[in-house]
């Protein structure tokens, strides 16, 4: 007897080839359709959405105050966002950034404050982010440890680690050799001098070296995946460990290895953030500013891509800055400011499901009852129609 197959009325299949032409077009869909549910937003409370948008682009550009600001803020978020994928691409979840970050600040902080001024300048801006990089590595290591060697679970260990340093930078206001002398509010003490980052000017235009540093590593990461054996084992392991073990990898050392790596740099973008101007050379327990979090969405929808990490951290600076200044200069709430932000990252990350799946229909069929498995998989089913 003959009955209709049931099958979902919708069911997305993985695309085989998505091509930079697909990738553009739904990426620019999805800032559109953002673009229009904020301007609805933006006209709701009585602002003219065309004039927002335009200082939200044009504010970052409009003196070179404004775009120096800019670069300060891409740069720490670009190095968080490239760590971060440097263990995404292990398939290790290393959802712990903002702690790395802000133990690579501390680190950091605790160097300079032992140095101070004994070194030259130049010896001392070295140091004191190396060892932030590595007091980041420290941080993530300790997970990385766990999940060698106990099988732990990295994205909820990460995550909590999160709160540990947020706590433990907290109480070290209470502590004679972070505090700031003096009465009223306890502020953490500034850096010595010779930790500060040095400046290069061009022009009207100045840049921390920190940004020649984030060039450096967009290369450098670019280079390590794509024609190093480390970076070829990187892959194999995140695709299928038990292909890494047959091939003999050692893979409870490469992934140690790895997350070292992304701590590290996340540690490093913590120390150069405390070593320039940006955080005013002092530490704080807001000096993350969220980069922790804002670095898994670049790095996850960049798939990983040095380069393409590059070109979204500078979106979402420009988006970020952009909104702070039009939020100044139309009065608008810093809530809705926020909310307009989340409407661009929510619709791009939603569109981004229409990059790598393709959504098919139901089809009215015909068939023996429980004859959907047996033609799922032949020529002209509807279970095959959709996939490519």
């Amino acid at each position: 007897m003959k009955e209709k197959v049931k099958q979902p009325f919708v069911r997305f299949v993985r695309r085989e080839n998505v091509t930079v032409r697909r990738t553009a077009a739904v990426l620019t869909a999805a800032i559109l359709f953002a673009l229009v549910l904020g301007a609805v937003l933006l006209a709701f409370n009585g602002t003219d959405p065309f004039s927002f948008y335009w200082t939200v682009i044009s504010g970052n550009f409009a003196n070179a105050i404004a775009f120096r600001n800019l670069i300060r803020a891409i740069v720490p978020l670009l190095i968080t966002s490239l760590g971060i994928a440097v263990a995404f691409k292990l398939k290790f979840w290393n959802i712990g950034a903002e702690g790395q970050f802000m133990m690579g600040a501390f680190f950091a902080m605790t160097a300079s404050l032992l140095l101070g001024n004994a070194l030259p300048s130049f010896l001392t801006v070295v140091l004191v982010a190396l060892i932030g990089g590595l007091g980041g590595a420290l941080f993530g290591g300790i997970v990385g440890f766990f999940k060698v060697k106990f099988g732990t679970n990295e994205t909820l260990l990460t995550l909590m680690f999160n709160y540990i340093a947020q706590y433990f930078v907290a109480y070290l206001l209470n502590v004679d050799f972070y505090r700031r002398p003096g009465g009223g509010i306890p502020v953490f003490k500034s850096l010595p001098t010779s930790a500060w980052l040095s400046e290069i000017r061009i022009g009207n235009f100045s840049f921390d070296t920190a940004l020649i540093v984030a060039l450096i590593l967009v290369t450098g990461i670019f280079l390590y995946f794509k024609y190093t054996k480390h970076g070829y084992e990187i892959a194999v392991v995140g695709d299928s460990p038990n292909t890494a073990l047959y091939a003999g990898m050692n893979v409870k050392k490469i992934t140690l290895r790895t997350v070292l790596l992304s701590a590290f740099l996340v540690g490093l973008a913590g120390a150069l953030q405390l070593q320039g101007p940006a955080s005013g050379h002092t530490m704080s327990t807001g000096i993350t500013g969220g980069m922790g979090w804002t670095g898994i969405i670049i790095a996850w929808l960049c798939r990983l891509n040095p380069f393409g990490i590059l070109l979204g951290s500078s979106l979402m600076g420009i988006l970020e800055r952009g909104c702070e200044i039009a939020r100044l200069n139309s009065g608008v709430s810093a809530a809705s400011a926020d909310i307009l932000q989340g409407i661009i990252l929510f619709s791009v990350l939603a569109f981004d499901l229409f990059i790598r799946f393709k959504p098919v229909f139901r089809k009215k069929t015909e068939g023996l009852k429980g004859g959907s498995d047996e033609t799922a998989g032949q020529p002209g089913s509807d279970a095959t129609a959709g996939e490519g």
